[in-house]
This record gives C-alpha cells, structure tokens and sequence, in this order.
C-alpha cells in the first residue's frame, strides 16, 4: 500500500518526469508495478505489486470495483448538479457516458478558506476573487477513464485542484501513511481485495 504523492507518475520508469517507483529500492522496479494510473497531480491510495492476478482483479470493468476520491475543486456543485453526477453524466467534451456514480458534499468553501491547497501556478489569479465558491465532496466511480472524476465535475462546470483517492474496492487508504510512505499490505487486507480464499492454497 502506497500513499502516492502528488508530482510522481504512475509508471515504473519516464524518461522526463520522477515516478511512483522512485519511492522503492531499486532492485524492486522490475520486479513490482503499480495496478493502474493516478494522475501526476492526484494523490491517495496506490498498489504496487507483483501479481498479476490481483492486477486483473482490480482493474478488469467487469469487476465493477468502487474507487472513492475525496476532491476539491472551484465552483459550486448544486442538488441538481449532483443528481447529474450520481444518474451518469456524460464527460466533458467526449460522446461517453459515466456509469452511475455516488456522490457526497463535504462543504461549500470560499477560495480564502483553502487557499493552502490552491496550486501554485493558480495561486495569485484565482485569489484575487478569494469569496469564489469552492465545494468539498467525495466521488465514488466503477470506471476508470482517463481523467474520469476530473472530467465529471467539470461537466457540471467546476473545476478540481484536489483529487485524493481513499478507497479501493473495501480497502481504505492508511491515513497514517505520509505521502511517499509504504507499507507491505495484510492478509485481511489482501482478502478485502481478493476475496475470503486468498492466498490460494498451493
């Protein structure tokens, strides 16, 4: 279990940019891969492993599994925005229809409020209106397009600038897991993702 940082790719190796496997002895990076993408800016919950049957399991839409993000993003989200996310919108600018999705409101924020979490290259432009609405909530998909939860919230015409992954399937991050940090996972953690039969006896 990995608490992926933000300004990391999710790859083993790029030639131009630090990735997720930078973290991990060097030794592991042909050994271990991560199961799917997190955006460079997107942060939270990651897998790095070696089987390749958990990689299937978790990633194959036919599993259906649920991933729950925790996002911020400029704008306000209204019941009737949020009805759009939760019935399946279809993604900003793209012929695609998301599933169904769950939707949850943490809190409506003014830009002053959170400005700590503002990126920096938006920072000045953004905080020269600091009352502009901010909304706080949590997103939960079974798919996994590229850019999926950004592109749903920016159909109903806000913009993130936090997206932190916290749930896998029924595996929730470690929240006592820094940025950068790892730790091996356990089994009970493993049979959350795999099932009560894991690990298969041989």
């Amino acid at each position: 279990m990995f608490n992926k940082p933000k300004g990391y790719v999710t790859a083993r190796r790029d030639e131009l940019r630090p990735t997720v496997m930078d973290w991990f002895p060097e030794e592991w990076r042909d050994l271990l891969h991560p199961i799917g993408r997190l955006d460079i800016d997107t942060e939270g919950l990651l897998i790095i492993t070696d089987d390749g049957k958990l990689d299937n399991r978790l990633m194959q839409p036919r599993h259906h599994i649920e991933k729950r993000y925790f996002f911020r993003a400029l704008g306000k989200i209204s019941d009737e925005d949020a009805r759009r996310l939760e019935s399946g919108i279809e993604l900003y600018h793209s012929d695609h229809v998301a599933c169904k999705a769950k939707y949850e409101l943490e809190g409506y924020y003014k830009l002053r409020d959170v400005s700590e979490y503002i990126p920096q290259k938006h920072r000045s432009k953004w905080l020269k209106n600091p009352d502009g609405d901010v909304t706080a909530g949590y997103l939960t998909i079974t798919e996994g397009k590229k850019h999926q939860v950004k592109l749903m919230i920016k159909s109903v015409g806000c913009r993130v600038f936090t997206l932190k992954r916290v749930r896998l399937g029924e595996l929730w991050l470690d929240e006592s897991l820094q940025p950068g940090e790892w730790r091996e996972m356990t089994v009970d953690e493993l049979r959350l993702l795999c099932g009560e039969d894991y690990p298969p006896k041989i």
